[in-house]
């Protein structure tokens, strides 16, 4: 009898230990649920307003851009049958080209770095297969020494004002987030620019760190114009 007497108080107290871990797993997955939920909801309020806010930035950009061809418009119809004017005009056209406030074409080469498609196990260092902002860099730099007129990264523009930094697994560009692969346009003499796939060149050194590199040629290359502000805080004109 006392037996069976303990044997239902362990029953008993197994059955309320039960229910009561069930009613607690099912508490937790409720409070999960609704933590869930409400990051998902932030999540989406989060994407719906970045979404307003490009929406709104391309809607100025282009009203930006219409009012720049009315401009130019207009200054084009101001300086006809002035030929001190026309030169002017020139001067400001020519001007923008080299700072990189036009959109350009014209022959050049285009060079593509890509990160090493190698098992980062078999490196020993596995940095070594991916491409950093000094790699990039460097490319620029052996483009600008072989008389290339205007460079862009993934269609980023070169100014003079240009930075490029590392920002973990990307590359900040004119303040831009730009990933691997980076295709870089440059416009010149395609032959002279072609130079840079020469032994010993800084290609040849990506291409033994087993980085994917590519570079051809083309009679036309386009490279937009610089879409930010540049602003001079320190240069001031000579008087």
């Amino acid at each position: 009898m006392k037996n069976k007497k303990m044997i239902s108080i362990v029953l008993g107290a197994m059955c309320f230990a039960l229910t009561l871990g069930i009613c607690v797993q099912i508490k937790t997955v409720k409070g999960s649920n609704s933590i869930a939920g409400e990051s998902n909801r932030e999540n989406n309020e989060l994407r719906a307003e970045v979404l307003k806010y490009k929406e709104k930035y391309d809607n100025q950009y282009k009203e930006l851009e219409k009012a720049e061809k009315q401009l130019e418009k207009e200054r084009q119809n101001s300086t006809q049958n002035n030929s001190d004017l026309e030169k002017k005009e020139e001067a400001i056209t020519q001007g923008n080209k080299i700072i990189g406030m036009t959109e350009v074409t014209g022959p050049g080469v285009i060079v593509t770095l890509s990160d090493s498609k190698r098992d980062a196990s078999t490196a020993l260092n596995a940095s070594d297969l991916i491409v950093h902002d000094l790699d990039v860099l460097s490319v620029i730099n052996e483009l600008k020494n072989a008389g290339a007129e205007a460079i862009s990264i993934n269609d980023q523009r070169i100014v003079p004002t240009t930075s490029i930094s590392c920002g973990g697994n990307i590359i900040n560009i004119n303040g831009e987030k730009v990933g691997a692969p980076f295709v870089i346009k440059a416009i010149g003499l395609p032959e002279q620019l072609a130079a840079l796939s020469r032994q010993g060149g800084y290609l040849e050194i990506l291409k033994e760190a087993s980085v994917g590199v590519e570079l051809k040629k083309s009679n036309n290359i386009t490279i937009p114009k610089y879409t930010g502000v540049i602003n001079y805080k320190y240069a001031q004109n000579v008087k």
